[in-house]
């Protein structure tokens, strides 16, 4: 898809509002049904130009909501920088139609300080983020993970404080369970600083947040909930469907150059035979629907009770243009 060297947004990207956007739980956000994820395809080993490519296209189809963390890249801290160019190349004067969500969690620099749930953590880590996005503000700041060891009002403070200091606008957390979850949204609610979202991975192969009562406390309550890695790192897609189980009942034929033979994060052994049998019946639902796998599998995760958004993931914008079909 050709590229706006001078971006000026598409006039028309709010024409179908109506259809794609969702109240976050109890709040006055609106997000999209399908958000954009930087945990992959935005560092700086990454295409500069790709990257605006794929933001252009989101942005001219109503995807304001854009998905950070602190330590995306790679390298570290690089997703962030991209959003950084991003903001003053194309999205300076549009900043206020953007939802721009970052995280701090999971480690980050060295030391006792740069990882899990302190304030110390928390704070420092935020302010390195702004910098890095040439922002003033984010309009969400995650807590990217449960600390067990860190008392859970001294993160949920830092979160408060946070938010009363101008450097986020709200709140949410990631992949806490359910007991921390309830909480995390008691005391922020006594605090005057209501939890915003929840995030966590809902797709489906992965059933968690349903079996466990995350969803249905978060609908309960008024809270959002926004869907990561819904489509499995690939899996949901056609990119497996052609893999075979040989004599040996050992899968061959995984594609050269996707992300399973990377082995970052998708691994091999994900793809049993079992699961891939798995695949291709869900491939056949899909199929007798008129749809593709990937395009079935978002909209189940829209379809369950509660979900606000889905996050994906884009290479390019021909990628992106196909999960928008969901919507």
């Amino acid at each position: 898809m050709e590229l706006k060297q001078n971006y000026t947004a598409d006039p028309s990207r709010y024409n179908e509002a109506d259809r794609l956007y969702r109240r976050c739980g109890h709040s006055g956000v609106l997000l999209p049904k399908v958000s954009l994820g930087f945990w992959h395809n935005f560092g700086s080993s990454n295409n500069y130009e790709q990257c605006r490519s794929i933001t252009h296209y989101a942005f001219d189809h109503g995807i304001t909501h854009f998905d950070l963390a602190n330590n995306y890249g790679p390298p570290y801290g690089s997703a962030e920088e991209t959003m950084g160019r991003l903001i003053n190349d194309d999205f300076r004067p549009y900043r206020d139609e953007l939802f721009i969500a970052t995280k701090a969690g999971y480690d980050m620099w060295p030391g006792p300080y740069g990882n899990w749930g302190s304030r110390k953590y928390l704070v420092a880590s935020l302010n390195q983020s702004l910098r890095r996005m040439h922002l003033d503000y984010v309009d969400l700041f995650y807590s990217h993970r449960y600390d067990p060891e860190t008392p859970l009002e001294e993160t949920l403070q830092a979160l408060v404080d946070i938010v009363r200091s101008g450097k986020a606008l709200y709140v949410g957390i990631s992949r806490w369970p359910l007991h921390a979850l309830k909480t995390a949204d008691e005391y922020l609610r006594a605090h005057d600083v209501p939890l915003l979202i929840y995030q966590g991975r809902l797709n489906l192969i992965d059933r968690a947040p349903q079996e466990e009562g995350i969803l249905d406390y978060c609908q309960q309550h008024g809270i959002g909930f926004i869907s990561f890695s819904p489509l499995a790192q690939g899996l949901l897609t056609d990119r497996y469907l052609g893999c075979t189980v040989d004599d040996k009942g050992e899968v061959t034929g995984i594609p050269q150059g996707s992300r399973m033979t990377q082995g970052r994060f998708l691994k091999p052994a994900a793809l049993t035979p079992a699961m891939l049998h798995q695949l291709k019946q869900f491939n056949s639902e899909a199929e007798a629907q008129g749809k593709t796998l990937a395009e079935m599998a978002l909209s189940w995760i829209l379809e369950q009770q509660g979900v606000t958004s889905v996050l994906v993931g884009a290479s390019s914008a021909e990628q992106l243009a196909k999960n928008l079909r969901c919507i």
